[in-house]
């Protein structure tokens, strides 16, 4: 094969050869551009990339060596005691699937005990890369500087080098409300409705006081409401909240959360506020009353998501279908009045339209009120009374409830149980 030079191209096409050889040396110039273009933009976007990896460190930890994190047992980690992984692993027992207490969002949670006796809930999250590292600091700079009697207490975690993500939670002994209501731990009559009462009030003066805090939870659930051995709550997993900045009434972000409990406005508008948990606690509200999951398969298409079939029985005065049968709603009086109020107001928080639900403070100072009334007294004063069915509300009519007070999607699996 004769392979032709530019001189030979001459003889054969005079003329040409110089434009061939401009044309070549254009095309290469071209790509080698190209190419150095791309270089020259893949390194801003790296380093761009990767001071942003670096500025969630910075957040938290300044100058905190690696080595000297898992040393030095008394150092901290952004006000939270910093352990070190391999006393985790020995707290765990080296993460035994017997001490597994139950899988959240972000990870599995342990049992574990300290050398000092301290019983520990440890969440070992999934995966070490960047979106987790964002949500573990997420909840360590929420929970660290939060004191309540009803959240959760962070005692600590591993530091950023560590082998895996742990997070370090007080343990509660007595599982959540999923698992009382309707998980392994539910036996008929078991959870009375005083204990139903006061769990309602206490998890709404958790939730109150976050919202004091500038803080949204984003994934209120009875999965995420423990409860001690006096069935004292504790609300848990923070790992979606949101610290919400203080001139603005919401904050536009990609829908998160549980089905079964996502705010529908929210859903569809994008547009997280402080009322997108308030609708999510009337969900724990039915579930309180009805002693049913929040989304279940097996009912009905139209009563999959028991906030759509609370809603119609509340409209169709059917209440009595949807309490638990072992509450006492037909014998008891005090127990009737105190269901019929919380449902009321349970229906108000799961309006579609969130100016039409009231704030968390106001939910949590009705249900102090309903908690308080003596009813007693009222049926002595209502004993000649053609019927007991009276509203207890005094805060104003009930809104009217839009056929669209549902969410708008529904999930394949029942809600799934999950400790912090």
């Amino acid at each position: 094969m004769r392979i032709l030079t530019p001189h030979c191209f001459e003889l054969f096409y005079p003329g040409t050869s110089l434009n061939v050889g401009r044309k070549v040396a254009i095309g290469l110039g071209a790509s080698l551009g190209t190419l150095v273009t791309m270089l020259i933009a893949f390194f801003f976007w790296y380093r761009r990339k990767k001071r942003q990896y670096e500025s969630i460190f910075s957040r938290s930890i300044k100058s905190l060596p690696s080595s000297k994190a898992h040393t030095e047992m008394r150092s901290s980690y952004n006000g939270a005691h910093l352990f070190s992984y391999e006393e985790l692993e020995e707290a765990t027992n080296n993460f035994d699937k017997t001490r597994e207490l139950g899988d959240g969002g972000f990870g599995t949670v342990y049992y574990g005990k300290l050398p000092d006796g301290l019983e520990v809930a440890v969440k070992r999250l999934y995966e070490n890369n960047f979106k987790r590292l964002e949500q573990f600091l997420n909840e360590v700079d929420i929970l660290t500087p939060l004191r309540h009697q009803n959240l959760v207490l962070l005692h600590g975690c591993t530091s950023r080098d560590s082998r895996e993500l742990l997070l370090v939670y007080q343990y509660i002994p007595n599982g959540t409300l999923a698992d009382h209501l309707h998980g392994e731990r539910a036996k008929p009559g078991a959870l009375p409705w005083s204990t139903r009462m006061n769990i309602a009030v206490e998890t709404a003066c958790a939730l109150a006081y976050l919202h004091a805090s500038v803080i949204v939870h984003r994934d209120v659930k009875t999965s995420n409401i423990l409860l001690d051995n006096n069935f004292c709550v504790k609300v848990a997993d923070f790992g979606l909240s949101r610290l919400f900045p203080t001139d603005v009434t919401h904050v536009s972000t990609a829908p998160q959360g549980t089905p079964g409990y996502v705010d529908p406005e929210y859903h569809e508008c994008y547009q997280l506020t402080d009322k997108s948990d308030v609708y999510s606690f009337g969900v724990v509200l039915i579930e309180l009353i009805s002693s049913m999951p929040a989304v279940d398969i097996s009912r009905h298409r139209h009563e999959i998501n028991l906030s759509t079939m609370a809603i119609n029985k509340i409209q169709s005065d059917s209440l009595n279908e949807l309490v638990d049968p072992s509450l006492g709603f037909e014998s008891d009086y005090a127990a009737r009045k105190m269901i019929r109020a919380v449902a009321e107001l349970a229906f108000q928080c799961l309006q579609n339209a969130k100016e039409l639900r009231p704030s968390m403070e106001k939910v949590f100072h009705i249900l102090k009120e309903i908690q308080s009334r003596d009813y007693n007294a009222e049926k002595a004063e209502n004993i000649n009374s053609p019927s007991d069915d009276v509203v207890l509300l005094k805060s104003g009519p009930i809104p009217p409830s839009p056929d669209t007070v549902t969410v708008t999607w529904m999930s394949t699996s029942s809600t799934p149980h999950a400790s912090v």
